[in-house]
């Protein structure tokens, strides 16, 4: 009777949608109508069908021939990173990294040109800097911010540096917009990123990535430190170990 329900219930045009949407979401560079219409087993008629559909409502945007997912389905897993469950089941995570290194841990996602704190965990030592969940930083000078932007795709990323105001917040920020290209080239190619004293002048801070099923990055955690009390080899070689560990365990919840 239970499954008698379950297939009345069914909506079988919201799943060949949903379909459709994950085929497009493994081919960035777009489909065209008839070669939308092979992989997902439709009718040109039917994938037109969809794809206008999606087209209308902002979730794909047509070039030409061409359908591509737009960047309105962010929005959607934006708002779901956002949601209790996520960061409630991170931040036990999260407090046992703060208890062990006695530094404060965070977690943020990129919105626009700033970074956005979803989850937080105060350490016992005091900074300057008053952080709460919901509080934004630029993302071109912190940690999490670069991390952040190592996930973009190439043409993402240059449409960010284009439109950016690289101001400097202390002497050491960098602002020259080559420089902080290769910079974030590196993040990507390490895994990893290192702020020492670009935000705030005495205050340092190591980020990894946190990654969905699919290998994209979707957020980022931290610890922060006052540059009195670790130097970034340090940092280096005690944090980002524990750091690591950390963000690996909060991968589990998306895989």
């Amino acid at each position: 009777m239970r499954d008698e329900e379950t297939a009345r219930d069914h909506v079988g045009s919201l799943e060949r949608g949903l379909g459709v949407m994950e085929i497009l979401a493994a081919h960035p560079a777009g489909l065209t109508l008839t070669e939308m219409a092979e992989k997902a087993g439709l009718t040109r008629a039917g994938a037109r069908r969809f794809l206008l559909t999606l087209t209308a409502t902002g979730y794909a945007t047509q070039t030409g021939r061409q359908f591509a997912l737009s960047p309105r389905l962010l929005s959607v897993a934006r708002t779901w990173l956002q949601g209790t469950s996520l960061w409630g089941f991170a931040e036990p995570f999260m407090r046992q990294t703060a208890t062990a290194l006695q530094e404060s841990c965070s977690a943020t996602i990129l919105s626009g040109e700033d970074v956005v704190y979803v989850a937080r965990v105060q350490g016992p030592r005091i900074v300057s800097l008053e952080l709460h969940v919901g509080a934004h930083l630029p993302a071109y000078c912190t940690g999490m911010g670069r991390v952040l932007l190592s996930g973009l795709k190439p043409e993402e990323l240059t449409a960010f540096l284009d439109r950016a105001k690289l101001t400097p917040k202390t002497e050491k920020t960098v602002t020259d917009k080559k420089q902080l290209a290769a910079i974030i080239a590196g993040v990507k190619q390490d895994g990893y990123a290192v702020v020492d004293e670009e935000l705030e002048i005495g205050l340092r801070s190591v980020a990894v990535p946190l990654r969905d099923r699919s290998g994209a990055i979707v957020a980022a955690i931290n610890v922060s430190t006052q540059s009195a009390r670790y130097s970034v080899a340090e940092m280096e070689r005690k944090f980002l170990p524990l750091l690591q560990e950390t963000a690996a365990r909060i991968e589990d919840f998306f895989v």
